[in-house]
């Protein structure tokens, strides 16, 4: 195997599949990165049996890359990546010589790293379904920031760790809980799906792979199978394994009515809560309780070792109704924190019922936070 290629669009590809590589893996072979050059091509995979990337890096003309012996050969991650990042060339030269000997060299530099046969690499097959679903990038990178941050991180409840994907006809409907939050994304796809499906992704999965997605405008696919799903991206592929078990009917926690509907400005209403939740002493459940009087909300906390702190506001109601609940500030927070819109509508049922945030700039949204008995 011998090559030369633009520094540039090797960091980006490395950039994209080392996400894959694990430090603890007690399988060498999974720290490496498979470079496999074909005739017109360089494909990068790597793998931790939990997801796995590849990359493919086109060879469309001589400037940026040229091929003069194709071949395969493991490459460790970490060291390929910290030689490609640092080296300040604008070409980097690969050759393998005596099979397992890599040769990383540049015009005052030159590397010596001992390589992994690929033989050793699991088969990787990274297959694609014939009945692919399309979503738009930039919408799949909303579904996993507005929901993700909800999911559990108790691995003693596997399957509420990650984003539930109900897919029916032309709606994607995902959900995320760890029992005492619930954050709610429905959207309308392009094309109707030709099966049913419920899954459940790993959200750190999602999370990984939404980092390394390209433009906003670009349509992902998505292969789903029995145990895994297949997210592909122009010339980025991306797998994961689903999470077995039965996802909660979440439809069960979300009131039917409410008893009153307070309308306030987002931001005015996370800047005080932010700004209340400083004297909580519990960082974990940060208890703020909000009471309302009126058109005017009363949002408090207190701790013995602290001391206490009270803040007004002037909301907007639906009636006279007035209700005093307590709730966790990070969770609100949180779930604030997910909408994008000036203004946000709580909806409460009742003192120890959960809270409802909706809006009505993006109906594709919904949020639930349970309360917290303060007595």
């Amino acid at each position: 195997m011998k090559f030369t290629i633009k520094k540039d669009l090797l960091l980006d590809g490395l950039i994209k599949v080392s996400k894959a590589l694990s430090t603890k893996n007690l399988i060498p072979v999974l720290g490496g990165i498979k470079f496999d050059l074909k005739k017109k091509k360089l494909i990068l995979t790597a793998s931790d049996n939990d997801i796995t990337i590849q990359d493919v890096i086109e060879c469309n003309n001589d400037d940026d890359f040229t091929i003069e012996k194709e071949g395969s050969i493991i490459i460790q991650g970490k060291y390929i990546l910290d030689i490609t990042r640092k080296l300040p060339d604008k070409y980097i030269n690969i050759e393998v010589i005596d099979e397992l000997k890599i040769l990383i060299y540049t015009e005052n530099s030159e590397f010596n790293l001992n390589g992994i046969s690929e033989s050793e690499y699991p088969n990787i097959s990274l297959e694609e379904s014939k009945k692919k679903i399309d979503i738009n990038a930039g919408i799949l990178k909303n579904i996993v920031n507005q929901t993700a941050f909800a999911t559990s991180n108790e691995e003693s409840k596997p399957v509420l760790t990650g984003i539930n994907f109900n897919i029916v006809g032309d709606i994607l409907e995902c959900n995320s809980t760890d029992s005492y939050r619930l954050a709610r994304k429905i959207i309308k796809l392009n094309k109707a799906s030709e099966e049913n499906y419920n899954i459940v992704i790993p959200s750190h999965n999602l999370l990984e792979f939404t980092k390394i997605l390209g433009n906003d405008e670009d349509i992902v696919e998505l292969h789903i199978f029995n145990n895994k799903i297949l997210f592909k991206n122009n010339n980025l592929k991306f797998e994961s394994r689903l999470i077995n078990g039965t996802y909660p009917n979440t439809s069960n926690l979300l009131p039917d009515d409410s008893m009153m509907i307070v309308s306030t400005n987002l931001n005015d209403f996370y800047s005080v809560i932010d700004r209340v939740s400083i004297l909580t002493s519990d960082k974990e459940k940060n208890i703020v309780t909000l009471e309302t009087q009126g058109n005017t909300l009363i949002l408090k906390s207190s701790s013995v070792e602290i001391g206490r702190v009270e803040e007004k506001m002037i909301i907007d109601k639906n009636n006279d109704e007035d209700i005093k609940i307590s709730f966790s500030a990070k969770y609100m927070m949180e779930a604030l924190k997910s909408f994008s819109t000036e203004k946000v509508d709580l909806h409460f049922v009742g003192e120890i019922k959960p809270i409802l945030i909706k809006s009505d700039e993006d109906e594709s949204l919904t949020q639930l936070v349970l309360p917290i008995r303060t007595y």
